[in-house]
Parts: structure tokens; sequence; C-alpha cells
């Protein structure tokens, strides 16, 4: 991936909250068609600097830029237009819609069609155009496989489907670079195992680029082309899954000193998808 050009440049970001330096000087950069994974250890300041990449948090030095276009301070609403997208630790679903209301909310910002023109419902686009989003939002539930819960209350799912809703609604955005936080988070193994598949094909087949942050070392040295290890706001390691795992500061600091490293056969196993 290594070949391709940069989605994603981010340089010398700091981000402080009062006297808590969230990040401290963090750059690197994302190729388009990568999926590239960052980890580190509670509070190292991985969900900040995806809350600066999409634009929640604005950090008081440095600069995003995204296909080369400075993104610093535009709003995350902004960043949707420019194609991207993000899910989130904590889920952010509208409960008491159906699960695709909620996926069609994903395509809000697609949409064309105003108030006065969609009440001409009949004579303008408008109708053609709802087609066309139904259409689209049916593809990606039938690609997620969640028909069957399509007319449910989002608030009434299981925490593993409504992850899956989440990444929907995601994906519903069309976005270039999508952005997962945690997409893995309190599922079990065969709940892990579709997520991963999915996140695979949306990146192999679907064209997405990656950035996800997540916990299980298994899944993260299984599926990513790159990671990046912050610890205490810093980065203290970029490259291929095998050269963190070898990392003797990434030992340290993330995996603890009495560990040997985590070798290549303790990220073997944890979650086996055929690429």
């Amino acid at each position: 991936m290594t070949d391709q050009p940069a989605i994603l440049q981010v340089n010398d970001i700091s981000l402080t909250f009062g006297g808590v330096k969230a990040l401290q000087g963090v750059s690197f950069a994302v190729n388009s068609g990568e999926l590239f994974s960052i980890i580190g250890p509670n509070g190292a300041g991985k969900t900040s600097m995806l809350n600066c990449i999409s634009g929640r948090y604005h950090p008081q030095v440095g600069e995003i830029r995204f296909r080369g276009e400075e993104i610093t301070r535009l709003k995350p609403n902004q960043r949707c237009n420019l194609g991207l997208g993000r899910t989130f630790q904590n889920l952010a679903l509208f409960n008491h819609m159906t699960v695709l209301d909620n996926i069609l909310v994903g395509r809000h910002h697609l949409m064309k069609n105003n108030v006065l023109t969609g009440g001409l419902y009949w004579l303008t686009g408008a109708r053609r155009e709802e087609l066309e989003h139904r259409r689209q939002v049916e593809e990606i539930i039938d690609f997620l496989e969640i028909a069957h819960i399509r007319k449910a209350q989002a608030g009434t799912l299981s925490y593993g489907l409504r992850k899956r809703v989440e990444l929907a609604r995601a994906v519903a955005l069309k976005p270039e670079l999508i952005l997962l936080d945690e997409p893995m988070a309190g599922m079990n193994h065969e709940e892990k195992e579709d997520m991963a598949r999915y996140i695979i094909d949306l990146n192999e087949e679907w064209g997405m680029t990656v950035v996800m942050i997540e916990h299980d070392m298994g899944v993260v040295m299984d599926l990513s082309h790159r990671v990046m290890v912050l610890d205490f706001g810093k980065r203290i390691a970029l490259g291929l899954p095998e050269e963190i795992l070898a990392d003797d500061l990434v030992r340290k600091a993330y995996l603890g000193e009495e560990d040997e490293a985590l070798t290549e056969s303790d990220s073997e196993g944890a979650v086996e998808i055929a690429r």
C-alpha cells in the first residue's frame, strides 16, 4: 500500500485540555486504499486523534489534510461532504428510529432536493432521488446481513447488531475514508469474525480507506496494513504489523515489560479471516 498516494496527512498535531496534553506533536500519513490501525494503552490519545480527524476537536497546533485539502478547522458535516465518515466508541444511534431510517440518516447530506422541491414530489426528481437512496441503503443492508432487522427499532437490538447498524450508517455516507472507533469492542468471538470480514470487504471490495482503533491485538495484526502506536499522546511506533510486534517501546508501553512481547503466535487465531 505504500506506493499509493496519501489520502490523509496529519502534521504535528497537538491537543490540550487545560493542563492535560492529549496529543503531542503527532504526525502520520494514511495511504489511499490502506487499512491503518491506531493502538495504545487507555488514555494514549487514540480517540482524541480520531476526533481531530473527524472535526469534533480542533487541535491547538498542527494541520490535517484530506486529499491534499487542509481540513483542520472544518466542521464535521463539512468533512462528511468531502468523503469522511466515522463510527463511535459509544453507540450514537437514534434508538426510537428503525434500522432503515437510521441508515437513511447517513444519506442526508447526499440528498439534493430541499423542502420546496420535495413538496412537488411527483413533478420533480425528488421521487427518483428517494428511490435511488433507498436502493443504495438496501445494498448496504444486504452487505451487512441485517435485512431481518431492517424494520426493528434500533434501541431494541442486541449490542452486536447495533454496532453493525452504526457501521451501516457510516457506510451510507459513501466515504472515501472511514474512521472506526473500536468497532469490535464488547463483541463475542463470532461477532468479531463477522465484523472483521465486513471491514476487510469494505477496504478491498468497496475501495474504502480505513483508519481503525481497536484493542484486540489479534484483530489489529491480522487485518492491518500498517499500525501506529500512541502512548501518553505521543507516537512511539509506526510500521508494518510484524515490526510493531517486535518493537521494544511497544512491548514496554502497550504490553508491559513482563511480556516477552506479543509474538506472532499470540496474534494468530484471534480472528481468522481469509483475505
